[in-house]
């Protein structure tokens, strides 16, 4: 098991993660960083636990628009699927009814012909 310091609210913290998630740990304490940072700002100093409470509902309440948005998209993914495999369906039936008129019509053809060359003969 990999470890790492990260830095939150000017403290360091070992944290331990999987081999090879390092930089991504550091990422995402980072990022988490800057929400604390931005209350700080925007409050002053309420108390570090106060502020590390808050900067994690904020994360929660991105969280959950994030996946509100997730499932939207998957609707209209799934919408956009059933609109293709439709079009593709009538799409099929159509070379169907083509291809066969396509075949009547070349039949057609090849009856008038040989009629005409039995009446020229």
């Amino acid at each position: 098991m990999a470890q790492v310091t990260v830095s939150i609210d000017g403290k360091q913290y070992r944290m331990a993660c999987d081999e090879g998630q390092e930089e991504h740990l550091i990422d995402l304490a980072e990022r988490f960083d800057r929400y604390v940072a931005h209350l700080k700002d925007s409050f002053g100093e309420i108390g570090d636990q106060r502020l590390t409470v808050m900067a994690g509902i904020m994360v929660m309440d991105e969280l959950s628009e994030l996946q509100k948005r997730v499932k939207g998209m998957e609707s209209e993914v799934l919408t956009l699927r059933k609109t293709r495999d439709d079009a593709l369906a009538k799409a099929g039936k159509s070379d169907g009814v083509l291809t066969d008129a396509l075949g009547a019509l070349a039949q057609r053809m090849e009856d008038l012909a040989t009629t005409l060359a039995v009446k020229k003969a």
